[in-house]
């Protein structure tokens, strides 16, 4: 299989500071760059709870484009697929603190919690009030009685999107935190992917190179997956994900979710618009009403040709918080104001 090996940018070492220049300058009434961190351009009022997430590069719009009123209020970035260090958490910590307390949102692998957990420690030190929760979805990185092992997935949007409008109202840090757990609690996610993608500055692979077969359980940062039989159609696909999805998430007929059909890269619309589709009527049949949805690339491995399907149990109080105005670079709902 040939894989890319040109990009389009300048020098590779630039690659991240560059990305984050023109980025915020097509959103600069929504964000802004200060000290490497990616901030509101307008800041979240006094005495409201900070929400921060910190993470590699590489996943674009996330989490770049997650930044901006009812949503987070600090992206700290890092380097592709790495985590920042943790004096960068500190500072986007701080950055974020309104006098209320501030939130750390951690994806769950190692290099993400090893450096939140050094972060917080520093930050409690100085005086800050900080909490921290570990966020996790991908059913294929681990069985259900070990969820905290499993990988963070594209399934988090809905927790960043739900606490982003709790924090909004002005909850404390303490609601906040439990809010995040619960929807992580009712959240589960599953990847496929067609062949992996080249690292622009190593310009190695991340995973095997057969553009041929669907691999399924594959992780954002290309850990390996299962290759599927090549007999299974679109339809079949998403009968077995959706399938797998409920099975672990324990839900029955006249359950609501939030159904989210994520691209990992360069997975046309056409596909996406077909996966959804196999998505929505595998929950049907199952008698699991979609009640919300998000179709497009919200989490991104640079171009991978792949997918994600996550499910959201929803009830009346996360629907309206789902529901609450939004806007970033890359996500808007309702008329949220900067």
């Amino acid at each position: 299989m040939s894989m890319r090996t040109r990009w389009m940018f300048n020098d590779r070492k630039d690659i991240v500071e560059e990305m984050l220049d023109g980025y915020i300058a097509a959103h600069s009434t929504l964000i802004a760059l200060s000290n490497g961190l990616v901030v509101r351009a307008t800041r979240k009022p006094e005495g409201r709870v900070g929400l921060v997430v910190a993470n590699g590069t590489g996943h674009e719009p996330a989490m770049i484009g997650w930044v901006g009123p009812g949503l987070l209020d600090v992206n700290v970035p890092g380097p592709i697929f790495s985590s920042p260090g943790p004096s960068q958490i500190v500072a986007g910590l701080k950055e974020a603190d309104r006098g209320a307390g501030v939130l750390l949102l951690v994806s769950s692998h190692a290099g993400d919690i090893m450096n939140a957990t050094l972060a917080i420690e520093e930050a409690e030190a100085a005086g800050l009030r900080v909490a921290m929760v570990v966020l996790y979805d991908d059913i294929a990185s681990a069985p259900p009685h070990r969820a905290e092992d499993r990988r963070g997935g594209p399934g988090l949007f809905f927790v960043w999107k739900i606490v982003g409008a709790l924090a909004e109202r002005g909850a404390n840090l303490a609601d906040c935190s439990e809010m995040a757990r619960l929807v992580r609690d009712c959240t589960r996610s599953i990847s496929g992917a067609i062949g992996t993608v080249v690292h622009p500055v190593s310009r190695q692979a991340l995973g095997a190179a057969d553009g041929s077969h669907l691999a399924i359980g594959l992780g954002v940062h290309g850990e390996p997956g299962t290759v599927v039989s090549d007999d299974l159609k679109a339809d079949d696909v998403c009968e077995l994900l959706i399938d797998r999805l409920v099975e672990d998430a324990g839900l029955d007929a006249g359950t609501r979710v939030a159904l989210m059909v994520n691209n990992s890269g360069s997975l046309t619309l056409m596909e996406l618009s077909i996966l959804y589709r196999g998505a929505a009527a595998a929950l049907g049949a199952r008698g699991i009403a979609v009640s919300r949805s998000w179709m497009g690339s919200y989490a991104t491995t640079l171009d991978q040709a792949g997918f994600a399907l996550a499910i959201s149990r929803l009830d009346e109080e996360l629907l309206e918080l789902y529901d609450a105005p939004a806007s970033s670079g890359g996500f808007w709902m309702g008329q949220a104001q900067s």
